[in-house]
């Protein structure tokens, strides 16, 4: 099985562009995960035959979101994080609004292994929603992440918006305690790597080079200047079927590119 994650930065641009058709034949998954799709199903008309559908559209038009685009059904659907979670960690004091009205999450249970895909809030260039990232969000979703590895196997994809590693981007030193690139971003993603979570890009492939977004200024794409922030983090029981791990740096359509792995059968 073959599992996609794609932050689209809008999936009515790429169809725009002509390029969600060559993405589904040059990657072929099984299960496609998308985030900041910026959209709400009554206005796409994405090709998808085949495919059940999940969507979990923003409050706000024309933000963030996500959905998850499956050949196999889903045993149950859940979308956000749990009430109980989101009021726990306080999501409705951001001053932004709450992140769980955002479309940021959904939970898709299968046969013999849970699938989230998330679209994490970004710090923000002021780092002003920093403290919600790292105090709030961050601590709820790796309650939910524990909660369902207690059940079964998880896979969990999408847009982290942080870099983990200095080989997570091209360039530490001068993005050292900025968004994207903070302590406190980078302790959330090692908490998930703590509680028994594997970066599965990282189970194949070492060192640097290897990036999944880039600035749209100074020609970033085409000097390979960027930052990996888009993972597929699985759970060590789930880490062993773990086949492939890779990142598609050839596919475009936005600033993101995907990111795929490859699941054998338990």
């Amino acid at each position: 099985m073959r599992i996609v994650s794609w932050n689209v930065n809008g999936i009515r641009a790429v169809q725009r562009k002509g390029l969600w058709e060559p993405f589904l034949a040059d990657i072929e998954p099984d299960i496609i995960c998308l985030q900041e799709i910026k959209a709400d199903q009554s206005q796409v008309d994405v090709p998808l035959e085949g495919y059940h559908e999940i969507w979990h559209s923003a409050e706000k038009k024309g933000y963030s979101g996500t959905a998850i685009f499956s050949r196999v059904e889903p045993v149950s659907i859940s979308t956000g994080l749990p009430a109980r979670l989101a009021k726990k960690h306080a999501f409705d004091e951001d001053a932004f609004g709450d992140p769980n009205t955002e479309g940021r999450v959904i939970t898709a249970e299968f046969e013999d292994f849970y699938l989230v895909t998330v679209y994490t809030p970004n710090a923000k260039s002021d780092l002003s929603r920093l403290e919600l990232r790292h105090q709030r969000w961050d601590p709820a979703f790796l309650a939910h992440l524990k909660a369902l590895k207690k059940k079964k196997p998880v896979a969990v994809c999408g847009d982290l918006n942080v870099a983990h590693t200095e080989d997570d981007l091209a360039h530490p030193k001068p993005n050292a305690g900025k968004a994207g690139f903070t302590d406190e971003e980078r302790e959330g993603i090692q908490a998930f790597l703590d509680a028994g979570f594997v970066d599965s890009f990282r189970m194949f492939t070492e060192g640097n080079g290897h990036y999944t977004w880039w600035s749209n200024f100074s020609k970033a794409r085409e000097r390979n200047v960027g930052w990996r922030i888009d993972y597929f983090l699985v759970s060590d029981d789930l880490a062993p079927r773990i086949a492939a791990a890779e990142i598609h740096a050839h596919v475009m359509g936005s600033d993101h590119c995907p990111v795929t792995i490859d699941l054998r059968s338990s």
